[in-house]
């Protein structure tokens, strides 16, 4: 039997397009993130913080849950509040079910598309290092839904803008606000989505018509779940805007458009 060359296939489509596509949103996404997470500034301007650095566990800016740099901090190290936090989320990511398919097409060619040759004779799926490893995809969920309750929080403090004159705090709606809550509501239609997520609100059980609130949460699930490559995209690019956003109107390129 003659052995197939790495990308032989009968198809006579553009396979290659969706996988070439795949790669360079992930790439473009990874080279941002990354740049953005060691700057280290620019990333809050009155009620807005960006959520690439939420919640800041030290930082610089009043959203500082614990205040600035720790004196214990290495001085060889660089400091960036974002690099304490992203790990979380980058991990949900990058265990996800739905993330591994991609990235396996469009980075490994595991296989590159559809009945299209892959450049490895063997298979050893994810039973063994390093791939068993993304059996921790459902504590990185946990983590998650952590995130996006302090994202909807931020979200909340959106709303409330100081008053420079008189210092006082009044409600108010500017385009930020609306950044930042659409921002944690499609990390949140991510998130409640995930595979792990149906699972642990009950796919787990035999009969969940015995259980009539739990089926009712299973099935908001598995409607969120049936969209879930839109919402990891949608959320993905998502929240590079919103650091985007916040980053150019602290800098002073941007303007935020008070609406209320």
């Amino acid at each position: 039997m003659a052995v197939n060359r790495f990308g032989q296939t009968a198809r006579k489509d553009l396979w290659w397009v969706r996988p070439l596509m795949v790669f360079i949103g992930l790439f473009s996404f990874i080279v941002y993130a990354t740049w953005a997470a060691f700057q280290g500034e620019h990333y809050a301007i009155g009620p807005y913080i960006s959520p690439f650095y939420s919640p800041e566990i030290f930082g610089n800016s009043p959203h500082s849950w614990f205040g600035p740099k720790p004196s214990w901090w290495p001085a060889v190290l660089g400091f960036s509040p974002a690099l304490l936090i992203l790990w979380a989320p980058g991990g949900m990511r990058l265990t996800c079910y739905y993330y591994r398919g991609a990235y396996y097409k469009s980075f490994w060619a595991d296989p590159p598309a559809c009945a299209v040759s892959e450049p490895r004779k063997t298979y050893r799926g994810e039973n063994s290092l390093p791939l068993i490893l993304q059996n921790v995809h459902r504590y990185f969920l946990y983590l998650a839904i952590l995130f996006v309750i302090v994202l909807f929080y931020d979200a909340w403090k959106a709303l409330w803008f100081v008053d420079p004159a008189t210092g006082q705090e009044h409600f108010g709606i500017g385009v930020g606000t609306i950044v930042l809550t659409l921002n944690a509501t499609l990390l949140g239609g991510y998130t409640f989505g995930c595979h792990s997520f149906r699972h642990l609100v009950g796919g787990f059980k035999d009969q969940l018509s015995r259980s009539p609130v739990q089926r009712k949460v299973y099935n908001c699930a598995s409607c969120l779940n049936k969209r879930h490559m839109n919402w990891a995209w949608c959320s993905l690019f998502g929240v590079a805007f919103a650091d985007i956003y916040v980053r150019l109107c602290s800098m002073g390129i941007w303007t935020d458009w008070r609406i209320f």
